[in-house]
């Protein structure tokens, strides 16, 4: 043992080996470190009684530089889940991005107006195209729609009485409730109706015998209550605080900004019928339906927005210059329907139709056939999902191709497809391996079919 570890490499030694010329000395030394380590383990663990020879230590040391990776990867959706909150939720594809590369690596007017040479407001860059859009008075843009909600809250109700129907008491992911953002707000939360009957009469009992001084509508965007049910529409809730003098706050959390029925998808609703409901305040996410970047959306009343802009907890939550240059470069495109359910990555995937799919499956499924020999790959009708939160119990009939691997389980191969050098992420379905090809992106098909071909040769043909 003692003559392995003296005949390792020294650092000096391997730094020197040709293979690894032209990397840079930190870089190439914290490979041979972590190198030099293992093996130096594995020798006194008895694991190891023969040494590489520094060619091979070389290698090992250009191999593992090669290959270092960041821990936020790119990855191939290939669940049919088109919101896929573990992976990031909207794609923003290359439309979106194009042309943003001077904002991403210089400098930028993010808050310095080029006309008068002062000081700017980082929410100009957006709130014009905002309000055009939706018909809203201002808008304002912050981080993610829980930090919007807060600042709505914290602006408009704080020490008061909020009325919410109990069956509007959302959970979002990570145990991220309702109750809890209206508390954090500083306001108090009034539950009104029960969890599946809320009438307007509930409401009026809020505000007339519990001091309720503030109207919130929640849209249960994750859940849907059926069967013996009744809420109260935005409209009506509208209507009476009109009349009682009022806010009424609406969080929509996922919703659209064009009408999607000229592209045959007739599920969801659009921002601009909650803003012509009348509603003072509306909230939405950007990373949802929208298809941007995350980002929580706050459109309404002028001067209700002008009080969030001043609000302290503003500064806090306030949006970056890569989520708005993302956001601007969507609702762009969104002035122009046509071009935004083309560009928009999520819109093109919600909107395509079955025909589609299915030519789109069976031409996948023919490529990896071709090249997995002895495997079936077979064209199967699946249910893809929305996901994010977003249209619960809407139906997205599509098209995958179903692998039954050859010489592994499907938990190997999906385990493999996950420990790619770009990970493909999969769904298990029927104990098969299911490529939903409704979340692929341009390119993805060709990412598989070239995993394929590099990892066929290591699977048994049966």
């Amino acid at each position: 043992m003692s003559n392995l570890l003296n005949n390792l490499p020294k650092m000096n030694t391997l730094l020197m080996h040709p293979l690894l010329s032209g990397i840079g000395t930190e870089r190439a030394k914290h490979a041979g470190r972590e190198t030099l380590d293992k093996l130096r383990s594995d020798v006194l663990s008895g694991t190891l009684t023969q040494l590489p020879s520094l060619d091979e230590c070389a290698r090992i040391v250009a191999a593992k530089i090669s290959e270092e990776q960041h821990n936020l990867r790119g990855v191939i959706n290939a669940t049919g889940i088109v919101l896929h909150t573990n992976l990031g939720r909207a794609p923003l594809g290359k439309d979106l991005i194009s042309g943003l590369s001077e904002v991403f690596e210089g400098y930028s007017n993010l808050e310095y107006d080029l006309t008068t040479g002062n000081r700017g407001s980082r929410y100009s860059h957006i709130e014009t195209l905002l309000c055009e859009i939706t018909g809203a008075e201002a808008s304002m843009v912050v981080n993610n729609n829980a930090a919007a909600m807060m600042l709505v809250l914290a602006t408009l109700a704080k020490g008061k009485k909020v009325a919410v129907s109990r069956g509007e008491l959302v959970e979002i992911g990570g145990s991220f409730r309702v109750p809890q953002v209206i508390v954090q707000g500083g306001a108090e939360l009034v539950e009104v109706g029960t969890t599946n009957k809320t009438s307007l009469a509930d409401y009026v009992d809020a505000v007339e015998n519990q001091n309720a001084q503030v109207l919130l509508k929640v849209h249960t965007s994750n859940y849907e209550v059926v069967g013996f049910t009744s809420s109260v529409p935005a409209q009506t809730l509208v209507q009476y605080g009109k009349s009682v003098g009022l806010p009424v706050i609406y969080d929509v959390g996922a919703c659209f900004l064009i009408d999607t029925e000229p592209f045959g998808f007739s599920a969801g609703e659009t921002a601009m019928s909650w803003l012509s409901s009348g509603a003072d305040v509306v909230c939405f996410s950007g990373d949802k339906l929208l298809g941007c970047s995350q980002a929580g959306i706050i459109s309404g009343r002028a001067d209700l927005i002008a009080a969030m802009k001043k609000h302290p907890l503003t500064r806090a939550i306030r949006p970056d210059k890569l989520t708005l240059s993302v956001l601007e470069a969507a609702l762009r495109l969104y002035r122009f329907p046509k071009e935004a359910a083309a560009k928009i990555p999520v819109l093109s995937m919600l909107f395509a139709g079955e025909a589609e799919l299915n030519s789109r499956a069976v031409a996948l499924a023919d490529r990896l056939r071709a090249v997995l020999s002895g495997w079936e790959a077979e064209v199967i009708e699946v249910m893809d999902e929305t996901g994010g939160g977003s249209l619960p119990n809407v139906p997205l009939p599509g098209w995958a191709v179903s692998l039954s691997p050859c010489g592994l389980t499907v938990n190997e191969l999906e385990e493999k497809l996950r420990g790619a050098r770009r990970p493909i992420i999969i769904r298990i379905q029927y104990n098969k391996a299911l490529i939903s090809v409704r979340t692929l992106l341009p390119g993805d098909d060709d990412a598989i079919v070239k995993w394929a071909e590099d990892a066929a040769s290591s699977f048994s043909a049966g």
